[in-house]
């Protein structure tokens, strides 16, 4: 009976630890494969060390004006989506609306449409008003189609800040924009960045939506250029990709350390309710 109940005890570390582990061996492999002359896919400890890949990686200006296309679509995308989003789910939690469970059902089935099924309507219209090609263009459209997600999650967060803070503030003669920016937002945020760090990812490993809608191959962000380490007749280089790899993950590593400051704080309520 105690073996039982130690297994039943220890069964989820064993659980979580395996997982931890299939998750660290891609980043082991990546590691390695940077410094390694001769990088395969097998996570080995490199035989012939070499700085060359990070070298090639920081002076090619291709790659650099990638990820900084990458980090505008991405960001910008984001912070539109977090701005409207707000707007947008403020009502739904704080007015009684004539079919609101419709509309909030709607929003719902919306964050799960596939791109696939759009994204030719989504070229012709790009083509017709000459849209094709436009990194300002690009990023809006991807932050609308990540918009009803966020607006699903927005209208969580602000359902979990009470009324009566802002009730308290409306009697003071603020107006409802004054309360949404001066005493829900800085209640929710964790729900802000929760909001902005899941689009930023989502926006960040997009590949579809820009390499549909951007022609031109400098224009091209860093999670379409990632294929150019992959040459003709099954040739990789996966040294040059290893290194570009880390790169990429450095974006979403550092939003989520500035992210978990303040998710970490939770929503902050203290004893504002109080009195």
């Amino acid at each position: 009976m105690r073996i039982k109940k130690q297994i039943t005890v220890a069964l989820p570390y064993i659980i979580l630890s395996i997982i931890g582990i299939m998750f660290f061996m891609p980043l082991l492999w990546m590691i390695f494969a940077s410094f390694d002359v001769n990088a395969t896919l097998a996570i080995e400890f490199p035989k012939e060390f070499t700085f060359d890949h990070w070298t090639q990686l920081f002076t090619d200006p291709d790659i650099l004006r990638a990820f900084a296309i990458g980090i505008f679509l991405s960001l910008g995308s984001s912070i539109v989506i977090v701005v409207v989003s707000a707007l947008a789910a403020y009502p739904l939690s704080r007015f009684h609306l004539k079919h609101k469970d419709s509309i909030i059902l709607s929003i719902l089935f919306l964050s799960g449409l596939p791109m696939a099924a759009i994204m030719v309507p989504v070229y012709q219209l790009f083509v017709f008003f000459n849209l094709n090609d436009s990194l300002w263009a690009t990023m809006l459209f991807m932050a609308a189609s990540a918009l009803p997600y966020g607006i699903w999650l927005m209208k969580n967060f602000i359902d979990s800040v009470p009324i009566t803070l802002e009730e308290s503030a409306w009697i003071d003669g603020a107006s409802v924009l004054v309360g949404l920016r001066k005493v829900v937002a800085p209640l929710m945020k964790p729900g802000i960045f929760t909001v902005l760090i899941f689009t930023f990812t989502g926006t960040w490993g997009n590949f579809f939506v820009p390499f549909i809608l951007i022609q031109s191959v400098d224009k091209l962000p860093a999670s379409v250029t990632i294929f150019q380490f992959f040459g003709q007749h099954g040739m990789v280089f996966y040294g040059q990709l290893a290194a570009f790899s880390f790169v990429y993950t450095i974006p979403v590593i550092i939003l989520y350390f500035v992210g978990q400051n303040y998710m970490s704080q939770g929503f902050g309520l203290g004893g504002a309710t109080k009195g």
